[in-house]
């Protein structure tokens, strides 16, 4: 006999619809842990609200320079609701931070986080993306509708950047001092001690290299000066500091940035003392040893008349002239031997003296110039230039592995003080390019944006318990 298929009906019937009232084992404990589970998180987040820490709702790691503020959120994030926070303002930011404005002249200012991205592990929150930068400078606009910066700048390359300001078309070293460079490269030059080859570090190093220098001179000493010099203007050991600069002179790398100030990161300014008095010396009388000192006109005067008033009180012979004196050039043979009173002797003496170094010795380096209403001849300033790059950083600390020639290639040829011998961009970007390789090249590198000219004292406003529980 044929076997009936059940209905769906009938098949259903055999379900018996209360097996889930009649107790297992499994749903029992899967329940129980489902209620533990529920009250440990409830538990584990009570005990992070006890203890006041927030470390739970963090985005992420804080930077290296904001890491003592991972367990208190709320000193940049003020709370808004019970369950929301509100991001981090530039109030919270000034409050620990001076950030001076960029220019007065800007017409639009991003905030600070915007820029300075917080909660993606120990970076540096400097290293900033080159669009913070060029949202405004791709397509630069000032209020007054006029800047002194170029106004299209896109990346750090030959064709999204300016080429440096001290090497475009019309721009010389402003400095005053004749130096060929090309002479004092050459080989076998005449030193004080026989030929030498001059090295780039004879003359330019960084404040921090704690080295003697090949060819530095003798300071004149204090006592040699007339007590009517000008103490400002004395050139003596205790006023020469590490970069070869009076006390009187300000220090050029104060207006750099604070992240890049360092006593490596440029180069000292040359010194007459540190690098010249070796081999050029400062002569004017064949009876003294001393040379003048490298100073103004006034302290090289008062200087060469105390030598010789002092010369002709102990030898008080050479007051009668003697006819036999070869001279240069020569002079007419006086018919009888002349005498000189002491301060006729030093006047004479003094004025041949200073012809030769006004003449000679001095114009050999520097631009002098004579005006009639005024007995010494004036000097122009050396306007050595000590930082080339006033709106940007440079270390050479961090390119000391490189051979200066690597970038200053014009210094062998050079023999005039006008050639500016800085290496164009063409040359940085060979290393700091965007490739996998390159070194960093995006803006923060050289640049900075705060203005730390103006930069302001801030209070402060947590005590150290308060920092590290």
């Amino acid at each position: 006999m044929p076997r009936t298929k059940a209905t769906t009906k009938a098949l259903a019937q055999r379900i018996d619809l209360n097996y889930f009232k009649r107790p297992s084992p499994l749903r029992k404990w899967r329940f129980i842990l489902s209620l533990v589970a529920l009250g440990a998180a409830v538990m584990w987040l009570a005990g992070y609200g006890i203890v006041r820490n927030s470390k739970i709702y963090s985005a992420g790691r804080m930077s290296a320079a904001h890491a003592v503020l991972t367990e208190r959120c709320s000193t940049c994030h003020v709370t808004a609701n019970t369950f929301f926070t509100a991001k981090a303002t530039d109030r919270a930011c000034l409050s620990c931070h001076d950030g001076p404005i960029h220019h007065a002249n800007q017409i639009f200012t991003p905030t600070c986080a915007s820029c300075h991205v917080e909660h993606r592990g120990r970076m540096l929150l400097a290293a900033t993306p080159d669009t913070s930068c060029t949202q405004c400078h791709s397509g630069l606009h000032t209020r007054d509708g006029s800047s002194r910066f170029v106004d299209q700048i896109t990346a750090f390359s030959t064709e999204g950047h300016p080429e440096f300001a001290a090497l475009r078309p019309g721009s010389a070293d402003p400095g005053t001092i004749k130096f060929n460079h090309a002479v004092h490269l050459k080989q076998n030059l005449k030193g004080p001690n026989g030929p030498v080859q001059l090295e780039c570090d004879d003359c330019h190093r960084s404040n921090a290299v704690n080295q003697s220098w090949r060819f530095a001179g003798t300071i004149v000493a204090a006592s040699a000066q007339t007590t009517t010099s000008p103490p400002q203007l004395m050139l003596t050991s205790a006023a020469i500091q590490d970069d070869g600069r009076r006390d009187d002179q300000p220090n050029d790398q104060r207006l750099a940035p604070p992240s890049r100030l360092s006593t490596r990161a440029y180069m000292a300014p040359v010194s007459y003392v540190k690098n010249c008095a070796g081999c050029h010396g400062l002569a004017f009388d064949k009876r003294f040893v001393e040379n003048v000192p490298h100073d103004t006109p006034q302290v090289v005067h008062a200087f060469v008349v105390k030598k010789f008033q002092d010369y002709i009180a102990s030898h008080p012979s050479e007051l009668r002239e003697n006819p036999s004196l070869v001279t240069i050039p020569p002079k007419p043979v006086p018919v009888s031997p002349r005498v000189y009173t002491p301060q006729q002797w030093v006047n004479v003496r003094v004025a041949e003296a200073e012809q030769l170094l006004w003449g000679k010795t001095c114009k050999e380096c520097h631009a002098i110039s004579f005006h009639a209403d005024q007995p010494l001849p004036v000097v122009a300033k050396s306007n050595i230039t000590a930082r080339w790059f006033p709106n940007a950083s440079f270390d050479h600390d961090q390119h000391r592995l490189v051979s200066c020639e690597s970038c200053h290639a014009r210094a062998r040829t050079s023999q005039e003080t006008s050639d500016v011998l800085l290496p164009g961009i063409a040359t940085c970007v060979q290393c700091h390019n965007s490739t996998a390789e390159g070194a960093e090249s995006r803006c923060f590198e050289c640049h900075t944006y705060h203005d730390w000219r103006n930069e302001k004292e801030v209070k402060n406003n947590f005590t150290l318990s308060q920092m590290i529980h």
